[in-house]
């Protein structure tokens, strides 16, 4: 990343930065330091679900970075809150981005055991285990109810889930690393999308679920109650409470009429992220 920055700063007009808050962070502090080194603008996508964090623990990292930014882009309400009240400048809220025309929406009609879908990277802030615990409380109702976790292993959190879900006496489906086009083609297997993290921005994996037709029940920890209507959009419970998590999908599963309302309502929202629409904003700060 620094070397493609030294290679191209003569002839870039901006150096666009996914900016995370955790290891990655140390990744767009340098590349943000040689932007204003060489003079180049730049632009830190605000990325991380725990960057309101990063602001008080690291104050003056930040303003190295976001206080020399030719835009700062906030995809969430929340984050966008959060650099607000800090007072950063040059901020601009563009949402995340899908191509909806990529997506097969899929009208689910009958739901009878829940068969549920987990979609993030393995790390102990996304909290996978506790999607072994939501299929166990699950399987005493439903006892062919399914859980299939899709992603990488980011710090070896994919290894303590399976042998977390072996000494549950549950079988939960991993299957590693997809390619967008094989987990959509997969999503049409399973009728309800589980998020269960404990920090969060606004995740990409919860916006195409809902273009895929997937009712969607997730935490409401970070920039999510800025992004889904409880009850609306989808079903949000508190961090770690397995127990509501259980009881959301149940009710998905007994109540036709709420399964097709969150669903029905999470696609037209998240007509508003395609990149038709969206990437006029991005032209209007790039021109």
């Amino acid at each position: 990343m620094g070397w493609n920055v030294i290679k191209h700063r003569n002839n870039v007009d901006y150096v666009v930065i996914d900016t995370y808050s955790t290891f990655s962070f140390w990744y767009a502090f340098m590349v943000s330091q040689l932007c204003r080194l060489f003079k180049i603008k730049y632009i830190p996508i605000l990325r991380g679900g725990n960057l309101p964090h990063k602001l008080i623990k690291s104050p003056k990292l930040c303003k190295m970075i976001f206080n020399h930014s030719y835009k700062n882009v906030a995809p969430s309400g929340y984050l966008m809150d959060a650099f607000q009240k800090h007072n950063y400048p040059n901020l601009v809220y563009i949402p995340n981005t899908i191509e909806l025309e990529q997506y097969k929406f899929l009208q689910r009609t009958e739901v009878k055991t829940p068969k549920l879908l987990w979609v993030r990277s393995f790390a102990w802030l996304y909290n996978p285990k506790m999607a072994v615990d939501v299929l166990k409380e699950l399987q005493k109702k439903y006892p062919e109810a399914e859980l299939c976790m899709v992603g990488p292993d980011k710090d070896g959190s994919m290894e303590q889930t399976k042998l977390y879900a072996q000494q549950q006496g549950v079988k939960v489906v991993f299957t590693g690393r997809l390619s967008k086009l094989e987990w959509k083609k997969l999503s049409e297997n399973y009728n309800i999308f589980i998020n269960t993290t404990n920090f969060d921005n606004t995740p990409v994996s919860v916006i195409e679920a809902m273009c895929l037709g997937l009712p969607v029940v997730s935490t409401n920890v970070g920039g999510i109650p800025f992004l889904l209507e409880n009850n609306t959009h989808a079903l949000l419970v508190e961090k770690e409470d397995t127990t509501a998590m259980v009881t959301a999908v149940e009710s998905l599963v007994e109540n036709s009429d709420l399964y097709q309302k969150i669903v029905t309502n999470g696609y037209n929202l998240v007509k508003s992220f395609d990149w038709k629409t969206v990437k006029n904003q991005w032209t209007e700060i790039l021109k």
